[in-house]
């Protein structure tokens, strides 16, 4: 068990039976696939719906950005001018407009706090300020148990008044995020979630017990909502001016239902935990644990075999759940043994920071042009432009997203996406979608790090692919062709904003 994402194969499951944001779809025939809906007029007055252009980054060409598209959501007023929905719905929005039950006008509205981990975001009315002012903010309630009757209320598309979608929580565990592949606890409701549903409410006894926010694809009548102990966290740290990320104990573990391994570890017959794998470098663990480490409590409560906690008294569930209410630079306590020798470790609590970062989201993406050669940061959103591309990525990518670690030398992987070719690069065409080795002899610590060498370097440079391919350039050479190939390619920059932009030999 990871206490992020699971470093699982890169083909244990198809992605199409993953949970997916169900923002925008297409408008298919949905007879027969929901449970007891009901569509009335103005019934959940507090239910608004949001509508978003929104502009993504085009991960192929980084300096670019994709055409702008429109998409609809769902969202409930929490306070004065305020809404809550989720992260997904907003996310790289460029402009926002909300709109009341049964009304025609709009408002404009915009983004006050979002945490794309927790897939929650928190909208101001701006324009006009008093748009919700005749509208009873809905209350949060508390944790739904087991078969409790909810009720799913939103805009799904096909209509364009309000649905009620009514059946009951099935489930109560930790699950993955599809927005940020971050796992944190969740909520199933055999109830219909639709495009322009999610991020709308889920309503037990008249009060709010959860925000839609994905499905499982080709399954009927299953939806998942983020539960009130995440959002209680995520509207509380935006009173204290929290960092909005979700922390990651950093560590890779094992469970021990296997009986001679936990007396090989050094555990007693009667205790239980997981045994730690790797710690990340620079996560929260780092300088805390050690691999072969058995840590038997987490905050206070016990680790069994399989890697669950009883939580809240009533769930089972992964042992890392306990992250999802707490806050980076929160402190932890650890109940470990090591060598047979038990130990309290307190731990200050961290992002997660894997090697390859997941989806980002608000921001373009960083890319460095040097003699014509486009070189990026390897991320899962690049890894996205491949259709299907957990099969056909590239493998070496592949492994870096499953199974790669940061380390003191490595903090990202440095990637050389595409030549744009000219006589300067003649010959290193089919060294496209290859990693970065070294330049000059030396591993690349990040893109920053490798764009700061570059802009200070002189005389003939060499940079190696992990396949063995060589490239070399000449530094002044470059300086001079890098106008000729922005002009040709209309790109406007050599490099993303925020990357070293000085010769720092100059």
């Amino acid at each position: 068990m990871k206490a992020a994402e699971p470093r699982l194969p890169a083909l244990v499951e198809p992605v199409a039976r993953l949970p997916v944001p169900v923002v925008v779809a297409p408008v298919v025939d949905l007879a027969g696939q929901v449970h007891h809906v009901q569509t009335h007029g103005p019934s959940y007055p507090a239910v608004i719906r949001v509508f978003a252009t929104s502009q993504t980054p085009d991960f192929d060409g980084p300096w670019q950005a994709r055409t702008p598209t429109s998409s609809t959501g769902s969202a409930v007023v929490i306070g004065p001018s305020m809404l809550l929905t989720g992260a997904h719905v907003v996310a790289n929005a460029t402009f926002l407009q909300v709109q009341k039950p049964s009304q025609p006008d709009k408002a404009i509205a915009r983004v006050r706090a979002v945490s794309h981990d927790s897939d929650l975001a928190l909208l101001e009315v701006v324009d006009p300020p008093d748009f919700l002012s005749d509208i009873q903010p809905a209350e949060l309630g508390p944790m739904p148990r087991l078969r409790d009757q909810v009720s799913v209320v939103g805009y799904p598309v096909g209509g364009e008044e309000i649905s009620i979608t009514e059946g009951v929580v099935s489930r109560i565990e930790v699950q993955r995020y599809s927005h940020s592949q971050r796992h944190l606890l969740a909520v199933t409701v055999d109830a219909a979630i639709n495009a322009g549903n999610s991020g709308g409410p889920v309503f037990g006894n008249n009060r709010v017990v959860g925000i839609a926010f994905q499905k499982l694809t080709g399954v009927d009548n299953i939806g998942e909502m983020v539960p009130p102990p995440i959002i209680r966290a995520f509207l509380d740290g935006v009173a204290a001016h929290k960092r909005p990320e979700i922390p990651a104990l950093g560590i890779t573990t094992q469970n021990l239902e296997n009986p001679l391994l936990r007396r090989q570890l050094g555990l007693d017959d009667h205790e239980r935990g997981v045994a730690v794998l790797h710690v990340d470098y620079g996560g929260s663990a780092d300088g805390a644990l050690e691999p072969r480490d058995v840590i038997t409590m987490i905050d206070g409560l016990p680790i069994a075999n399989n890697g669950t906690i009883q939580h809240m008294g009533t769930t089972r569930t992964r042992y890392d759940v306990v992250l999802g209410h707490r806050y980076i630079g929160d402190r932890i306590e650890l109940r470990i043994k090591r060598r047979g020798v038990a130990r309290t470790v307190t731990l200050e609590l961290k992002p997660w920071m894997p090697l390859v970062p997941r989806s980002r989201y608000d921001q373009p993406p960083a890319y460095f042009v040097y003699g014509g050669l486009v070189f990026q940061s390897l991320t899962r959103d690049y890894l996205t432009t491949w259709d299907k591309w957990w099969n056909k990525a590239p493998k070496e990518f592949l492994n870096y997203y499953y199974l790669g670690y940061r380390s003191t030398e490595q903090h990202e992987v440095v990637i050389l996406t595409q030549i744009l070719a000219d006589e300067i690069n003649v010959g290193y065409s089919h060294l496209y979608n290859e990693a970065v080795a070294t330049l000059d002899g030396r591993v690349p610590r990040d893109l920053e790090d490798f764009v700061a060498r570059l802009s200070g370097a002189r005389g003939v440079v060499e940079i190696t692919t992990t396949s063995g391919g060589m490239i070399m350039l000449d530094a002044d050479e470059v300086r001079r062709a890098t106008p000729r190939i922005l002009g040709r390619y209309h790109i406007p920059r050599d490099r993303s904003p925020g990357l070293p932009d000085h010769d720092l030999e100059s």
